[in-house]
């Protein structure tokens, strides 16, 4: 692992910026707000959850607008909990993938199908053209789409490579894009220099999209809850870092 990765790895390991600091600022409210995209919406996600967390009460506004949504699972995050002993990788990746099923039916989208590309998880970054060219070509299959995907700052380096392979498949064809952080939340603070705050939006979610949200975030259980005892098989997403994940509104980069 390379120094920056390692930093990387130390941000988001580290002690997170609590919901309660976010919500006190007022650069949030001020955020310019945007609606929804219309036509075929094209997501992408590092991991199954991923989506959900950073843009999933917009998915279910977008169902419940009768919007085309398709999603491509880059891979399945089955690397959550390398140490563990309670399960394998082989088996955490449908684990995974079932609580996407019941998550993406929360949202008002039972009949949606990710399109799984198996990637190894942790090594997007050695697969960047692979995720480019099925972005790509899910782009071209759907037509006049927009694209919505992990941001690149989001210093998770899966993220980020989705997000960049996102970018330029996104380039080649001249598609709008929009980029949803997940961890900037946890090692990021109000006003930070880091995060480009003049490229950023907020999507108000309604309140039937936001409870729909709600349970679709639970459904992770495998994220959520302790596997078993020891830091090896601890939450990756503790009640703490779901808040950031469960207010009314969602905030993309343009």
């Amino acid at each position: 692992m390379t120094g920056v990765r390692q930093a990387a790895a130390a941000a988001i390991d580290a002690p997170g910026t609590p919901e309660a600091l976010w919500a006190s600022w007022d650069g949030l409210a001020l955020l310019p707000h945007t609606d929804p995209p219309t036509g075929p919406v094209v997501v992408v996600a590092a991991h199954p959850d991923d989506e959900v967390l950073g843009f999933g009460g917009t998915m279910a506004a977008l169902a419940a607008a009768g919007t085309e949504v398709h999603l491509l699972s880059v891979t399945d995050g089955e690397g959550s909990h390398p140490r563990s002993a309670r399960v394998t990788a082989a088996r955490l990746a449908e684990v995974r993938a079932a609580e996407l099923r019941t998550a993406l039916s929360d949202l008002g989208l039972p009949a949606l199908e990710p399109r799984r590309l198996r990637v190894p998880d942790t090594q997007v970054h050695r697969h960047e053209a692979r995720v480019g060219d099925a972005v790509a070509g899910l782009l071209r299959e759907v037509g006049g789409a927009h694209c919505v995907a992990p941001w690149t700052g989001d210093l998770h380096s899966d993220h980020e490579a989705a997000g960049r392979a996102a970018a330029a498949a996104c380039r080649e064809a001249d598609t709008p894009l929009w980029l949803y952080p997940v961890w900037m939340w946890h090692w990021a603070k109000p006003a930070d220099p880091r995060v480009p705050w003049p490229e950023a939006a907020r999507l108000p979610v309604p309140d039937e999209a936001a409870a729909r949200k709600r349970r679709a975030v639970g459904r992770f259980t495998s994220q959520t809850t302790p596997l078993g005892d020891g830091e090896e098989n601890a939450a990756i997403l503790p009640p703490e870092e779901l808040a950031h994940h469960t207010r009314s509104f969602e905030v993309v980069f343009r």
